[in-house]
């Protein structure tokens, strides 16, 4: 999948991704965020080189379940699941270099 441009309010519920096989990328973080937007270079950059990997882009904030089952607490955080586990994340990238070495896990 490609990468995504805009965080979806919809956000798939913990329990699918949980029972999920195979790689992706969770991304968290909403689109008014500075440091969401500064990271957005480094990020499609680094999934340019992974088209097959699976990227979710959503919308965190208070309220949003997903991202305090997660604990996110800066945005953006990148998480990458493997069947269903967490294998590694990123907060707050700036650079391709920060990325690229996360989605090669």
């Amino acid at each position: 999948m490609p990468y995504l441009a805009t965080y979806t309010a919809a956000a798939p519920e913990r329990a699918a991704l949980d029972a999920s096989t195979g790689t992706l990328l969770l991304e968290f973080g909403v689109d008014w965020c500075p440091h969401c937007q500064a990271a957005q270079p480094a990020i499609e950059q680094a999934l340019a080189a992974q088209p097959a990997l699976t990227h979710i882009k959503v919308e965190d904030g208070a309220g949003r379940q997903l991202g305090r089952s997660f604990r996110v607490k800066l945005w953006p955080t990148l998480i990458l699941l493997r069947d269903g586990v967490e294998a590694g994340r990123v907060v707050r990238p700036l650079t391709v270099d920060e990325v690229a070495p996360l989605l090669a896990l």
